[in-house]
């Protein structure tokens, strides 16, 4: 039986070549012909006009929120609020999205499906958190002590001219540490969870089953003009 047994392999040594993508490449005509017509269609669809910006909505026009971060986290709220109410039959208290997530503005003009892929290249889904109290408390806290811009909707921030929390406003009333919150966000953060920062606990989790990017695309269709601006929804009081 000793006889019999083999030895481990053991790698030996590695070969390849490096081979140039250029100019020099040329498409073969019988694959270029079959893929064309899902091509042009794609490019069709992709670059059809569904919206227009009078101006460029950036990631860095304010000090604690966002032209671009703002729009984003209000075409969560208003696409998401009433598929949540069906769904569940309760109501969207708020919105919390991470600003690394948005990875692209939008320039001024013609807005397009492309531009909803280059904001959003990500196949991430809205999900809506319940907070309890306490746990919306931390998510505040950790809001305010970020330095990044992390865009919110349904929720107004004041700090005082030291950062120290002022006043928060939740849905058009004052937070109140003794009920429940509906969040949405992204899946992305929900699967981080204490990892990522933003949510340490929850009482439940619904996944709406939409896309980020579709509610994006959803929106762009409804709306003739993208007029997102710096706003008070976040300020740091001077």
């Amino acid at each position: 039986m000793i006889s019999c047994q083999q030895e481990k392999p053991q790698l030996a040594a590695i070969q390849g070549t490096q081979v140039r993508i250029d100019a020099n490449v040329h498409a073969i005509d019988s694959i270029d012909h079959l893929v064309g017509p899902y091509r042009d269609r794609i490019n069709a669809v992709l670059d059809s006009t569904l919206a227009y910006a009078p101006f460029t909505l950036l990631l860095d026009d304010g000090k604690r929120n966002t032209s671009m971060g703002n729009l984003m986290a209000d075409i969560v709220l208003a696409e998401t609020a009433p598929l949540f109410k069906n769904k569940t039959g309760n109501t969207l208290d708020f919105v919390v999205l991470n600003r690394g997530g948005i990875r692209s503005i939008i320039s001024a003009g013609n807005v397009n499906a492309r531009n909803a892929y280059e904001v959003m290249p990500f196949e991430n889904y809205i999900a809506v958190v319940e907070l309890n109290g306490r746990a919306t408390r931390q998510l505040i806290t950790y809001l305010s002590e970020s330095t990044r811009e992390h865009p919110i909707a349904g929720m107004q921030i004041v700090l005082d001219k030291y950062g120290k929390l002022e006043s928060v406003t939740i849905n058009g009333s004052p937070f109140d540490e003794s009920r429940n919150y509906f969040v949405a966000t992204s899946d992305y953060l929900v699967m981080g969870g204490p990892s990522i920062g933003f949510f340490d606990e929850m009482v439940s989790v619904t996944d709406t089953g939409y896309l980020l990017r579709n509610a994006i695309i959803d929106h762009f269709r409804k709306v003739d003009t993208l007029t997102a601006t710096v706003d008070d929804r976040f300020i740091q009081l001077d």
